[in-house]
């Protein structure tokens, strides 16, 4: 449940009262068969194969995609909610993801840690994760256990144990993970919070959505309902089943769990849009634990879906991605500034899985010897030259086949969490899963012109944002220099 692994409308008890599912869960059956954990290799994924889609809508709004695969006796479920970072209130940083904590709480059915047990006792796993656009619930579990999960799930989805209590200890728990993977961790939030804090205008993109602590700690019961009845509802959900089930048979049980929960009202209008950035911004933190500087750089991403995107993504495999990339050669092998490079398109989950602004990301930790001008002038060099100068169509297929190959191998994993995280991710952002089997053809038009045209729109400098970790002197003063 944390955020660095991985929120709808929802109705109150007295509402739900009359659709209330079964009072116990379906049978689990012989419980011997462990969920499958271990995951194939992009390389033994055949390019030409297709998903198995099917796409259905419920009366109250819900979404549901069904993908069998009888390879590997398990499914995998997952329930996605219309809601993450971007749709937290003012005032209450944090929020999407503490209230993913309070999910795992129990429900009316189930207290308090026997939605784990049920899953455990099957042989499953389970675990959630607040992203940008969303918060998801998953479960891998032997197939025969499937029905009970889909009953749990709906469970949880109708009647969420919402106390004072839960509130107070979840707020801890979150407390504590912001201590330990931020404030006391070197580097912190450097890249993954404070580069999005630092490039975008728009309070929905640029808050601190791991929570300020002083946030965290005003967050109020009443908070947690109005959250829930604005979020958490089947009408802005949606729940994927991949693995080996019986169609039919499942989508039965799904209509008959979930189909009486209240669709939810309308949800609340947010706009998150970002202004064209004209000028390069500076931003630096400084950082008592590093010990050695680090250099983050943010370019607005073109939106998504757009033919542009789908050249972002090529540009990102040029660029970054693996010990061949441009700015892995000139950084590391041909300057030695640092020992990597790394980075890509939202460093919180992957291209596919967001819906609104986003930076492509660059990222390093370098030698102290070597200044932030020394690293610029190599990365802009690099840069400018993929603006400038005709990428070879060689490149470019090299490029694409290394893309695709990451594409198949997220979707055929023994555990189907990627291939079911796609699915709810194009369902949610696009009322399209099928596009699943349509992904390649974005990419297959991107051109060495169309990625020329790209580079100069959005790797200028003026769509970038310059953010440096610099160290502390044991006095706590930044070294003299660089300020």
């Amino acid at each position: 449940m944390d955020i660095q692994r991985g929120l709808a409308a929802g109705i109150g008890a007295l509402v739900l009262a009359a659709c209330q599912p079964a009072d116990t869960p379906p049978e689990t059956g012989d419980t011997s068969a462990a969920a499958e954990t271990g995951s194939g290799t992009a390389n033994s994924v055949s390019t030409d194969f297709t998903v198995d889609v099917s796409y259905h809508q419920l009366d109250n709004g819900l979404r549901v995609v069904l993908s069998q695969d009888h390879t590997v006796p398990t499914a995998t479920v997952g329930v996605y909610y219309g809601v993450g970072f971007r749709n937290e209130p003012r005032g209450r940083t944090g929020f999407a993801h503490l209230f993913e904590h309070l999910m795992f709480q129990g429900s009316r059915n189930l207290p308090h840690g026997a939605f784990d047990n049920l899953i455990y006792g099957s042989g499953g796993v389970n675990n959630g994760s607040t992203r940008y656009d969303f918060t998801n619930y998953y479960e891998v579990v032997p197939s025969n256990a499937l029905q009970a999960v889909l009953w749990a799930e709906a469970d949880r989805m109708a009647f969420p144990d919402l106390d004072e209590n839960q509130l107070n200890n979840q707020r801890e728990v979150v407390r504590n993970e912001v201590f330990v993977n931020v404030i006391n961790q070197p580097y912190g939030g450097w890249i993954w919070i404070d580069l999005p804090m630092a490039a975008n205008e728009n309070w929905h993109n640029a808050h601190n959505f791991y929570g300020d602590l002083s946030d965290l700690d005003a967050a109020s019961l009443a908070d947690a309902q109005t959250f829930f009845d604005q979020f958490y509802a089947p009408s802005n959900a949606v729940l994927v089943v991949a693995g080996d089930f019986d169609r039919e048979e499942t989508l039965g049980w799904i209509e008959e769990m979930f189909g009486h929960i209240p669709a939810g009202d309308p949800l609340p209008e947010i706009d998150t849009s970002e202004p064209r950035q004209a000028e390069e911004k500076f931003a630096f933190i400084e950082d008592d634990l590093a010990n050695q500087p680090a250099l983050a750089v943010g370019y607005h991403m073109p939106p998504r879906g757009t033919p542009e995107y789908y050249a972002m993504a090529v540009l990102d495999q040029l660029l970054v991605q693996g010990d061949d990339s441009r700015l892995t050669q000139a950084i590391v092998n041909e300057e030695g500034y640092a020992s990597g490079v790394f980075g890509g398109i939202n460093l919180l989950g992957n291209a596919f899985n967001y819906n609104g602004p986003m930076l492509w990301t660059v990222g390093l930790i370098h030698d102290s010897e070597f200044t932030v001008s020394d690293v610029m002038t190599t990365l802009d060099a690099t840069i400018e030259e993929i603006r400038t100068e005709p990428v070879s169509e060689a490149d470019v297929e090299r490029a694409r086949t290394k893309l695709l190959a990451d594409f198949y191998g997220t979707v055929d994993t023994s555990t189907r969490f990627g291939l079911v995280d796609l699915l709810a991710s194009f369902a949610l952002f696009d009322d399209d899963p099928g596009r699943i089997n349509r992904i390649t053809e974005g990419f297959q038009q991107v051109t060495p012109e169309l990625i020329r045209q790209t580079a100069r729109e959005y790797l200028r400098p003026g769509n970038r944002t310059v953010l440096e970790v610099r160290l502390a002197d044991e006095d706590g003063t930044t070294p003299e220099g660089e300020e």
